[in-house]
């Protein structure tokens, strides 16, 4: 009998549940039920915001996906709201190991770019929004990108205003072993980050706002390939939103940036394939 071959879809599954594998124990407590595994839990998860869609859903689909099941030991499907409950449960610190881990399936070069975006904190139409005179608030979203395979490093997600220059140390400070050098826009542009990205021993290549000849002079002096990478970060941000969807589904803020960290995870798994 002749051997399917395996979709993509097959392929993300059996990676999402090798890397659940490395990261985490088989059952959260010696104590548990021992009905499903922490890693199928992960997989479903990560499934359902590949899909973009609900834990309903998800889960009707997978009863005509007799491959994926087996694929994570998958016998018996779970209720929706198991699932809801093992999204609750899982700590963002487990999230953030899986995301640094997905780093390691890429060939990155060291070269990092930082962009910010903002992410929908609920569903709405345009149309609807304008009719209903409605502020939908955004999640500030800043992503450290590597420019050659496009992985997604590291996060910063905020629900505040907080300037760029505010947020740009943090992501230095857990990453100074994964670039060398940091690509950021003007937005960034404040010698405290230079001063700490050098301390790190990492490059800082950051636009200046140009407010005298001198600025003028400095930008002119930037490696324009170099930096020209830059836009990479701005192109993941765009496909974060397109595959996965501009809002984030889940009501609580700690739920949402959770929610984000798995589709930065899932990105990655899918530019590893």
């Amino acid at each position: 009998m002749q051997t399917l071959p395996k979709s993509r879809l097959l392929r993300f599954v059996e990676e999402a549940f090798q890397l659940a594998q490395r990261a985490v124990a088989r059952y959260s407590s010696k104590f548990s039920k021992k009905r499903y595994t922490l890693h199928q839990h992960i997989v479903l998860l990560c499934l359902k915001v590949r899909k973009d869609t609900t834990y309903r859903t998800l889960l009707d689909e997978l009863i005509e996906m007799p491959r994926i099941r087996n694929a994570i030991n998958l016998t018996e499907l779970p209720a929706p709201s198991t699932l809801c409950k093992a999204f609750d449960r899982l700590d963002m610190a487990v999230w953030r190991v899986l995301l640094n881990l997905s780093v390691s399936l890429l060939p990155t070069n060291g070269i990092g770019g930082i962009d910010a975006s903002g992410f929908d904190r609920s569903h709405a139409s345009n149309h609807y929004t304008k009719r209903a005179k409605l502020t939908i608030q955004q999640l500030k979203v800043t992503l450290l990108v590597d420019s050659k395979v496009n992985a997604i490093l590291d996060l910063h997600v905020t629900t505040t205003r907080k300037h760029d220059s505010q947020i740009a140390p943090s992501l230095i400070k857990r990453n100074p072993e994964t670039i060398d050098i940091l690509l950021g826009e003007k937005g960034y542009d404040d010698q405290k980050i230079r001063r700490l990205a050098r301390q790190y021993e990492v490059r800082p290549l950051i636009k200046h706002r140009e407010f005298t000849s001198l600025h003028k002079a400095w930008n002119a002096r930037l490696d324009t390939d170099l930096y020209g990478q830059r836009s990479q970060s701005e192109t993941v941000n765009s496909t974060l939103k397109r595959k996965y969807g501009a809002f984030v589904r889940s009501r609580r803020w700690w739920k949402q940036f959770r929610e984000l960290t798995i589709a930065c995870l899932v990105h990655n798994i899918d530019r590893s394939l």
